[in-house]
């Protein structure tokens, strides 16, 4: 396969690992520390030839791609101060691997269709805008069909051989997810104990946990009273493939006084296994 390629730095020529970053509101973009932690993973990460985006806040059936070129990012938030509306993020659009990821669909027997209009929304780009600033990546965002556990953890098999041809399968979202807990002081324990329930589920690979989390995990209903934003992870853990590689967590940590964490997941460490 053949890809469009970005204009500095080395390309990745070996396997790549799979990603899920928390994402954090358009505020994030004011956060340094935060903003920093992502820097410094990308930097240790290495180099894609392109990126798979899925992001918690595009749900369309069947399986969609969005645009292959650059067009106006998704603003897919409201209230806030009018320098968010103006952020940009022009990365190289990515067809030949849009053409990939409709092959390997269609393998698999995902039904799949194409957005050319439909631009990064925040999920997507804000995570970007941290550890790819330059934009000079190509990127495809693609939807999530459905909030159903075993059809996101094999939309994600699916796209498993994206590894070792240098894309980056990025997924996006949040492992816990309560406005309600935004900003009061303290970290909640119902926080604390799913975040350490999935930690310890990620580490030891428990596919069959992840997917049953609303009914295994300790506070899932409250951690996640909606749970588009864990979904990505799903994606993320099925295009993990074989042989399982080590799973490791970039960034931890609490945001908004402990309603979020910030843990992030790291598949596989680039390079053969």
């Amino acid at each position: 396969m053949t890809m469009q390629a970005g204009t500095a730095g080395t390309l990745a020529t070996a396997r790549m690992p799979v990603v899920f970053a928390a994402h954090g509101a358009p505020i994030l973009l004011d956060d340094a520390a935060w903003m920093a932690e992502l820097a410094t993973w990308a930097s240790a990460l290495p180099r894609p030839k392109a990126i798979l985006m899925v992001s918690a806040h595009w749900e369309q059936r069947p399986t969609t791609l969005g645009a292959t070129r650059p067009v106006p990012l998704v603003y897919d938030f409201y209230g806030f101060p009018e320098k968010y509306y103006r952020t940009l993020y022009a990365a190289p659009g990515a067809p030949d691997l849009a053409s990939r990821v409709r092959g390997l669909l269609r393998q698999r027997g995902i039904a799949v269709a194409d957005d050319p209009e439909r631009g990064l929304d925040h999920g997507a780009y804000i995570p970007l805008l941290a550890m790819y600033p330059a934009a000079d990546i190509p990127v495809l965002q693609v939807s999530m069909p459905a909030l159903d556990a075993r059809e996101l953890f094999a939309l994600g098999q699916a796209l498993a051989p994206l590894r070792d041809e240098g894309v980056l399968v990025f997924g996006s979202g949040f492992l816990t997810h309560n406005m309600q807990y935004a900003f009061r002081p303290g970290i909640p324990q119902w926080a604390r104990d799913f975040d350490a329930w999935v930690a310890d589920a990620l580490t030891r690979f428990d596919v069959d946990a992840l997917m049953g989390f609303q009914e295994r995990a300790p506070a899932a209903r409250t951690a996640l009273p909606t749970w588009e934003h864990y979904a990505p992870l799903l994606v993320a853990a099925g295009a993990v493939g074989d042989p399982r590689p080590a799973t490791t967590f970039p960034i931890t940590g609490w945001w908004m006084d402990g309603a979020f964490t910030k843990r992030s997941v790291q598949f596989g460490s680039g390079g053969p296994g």
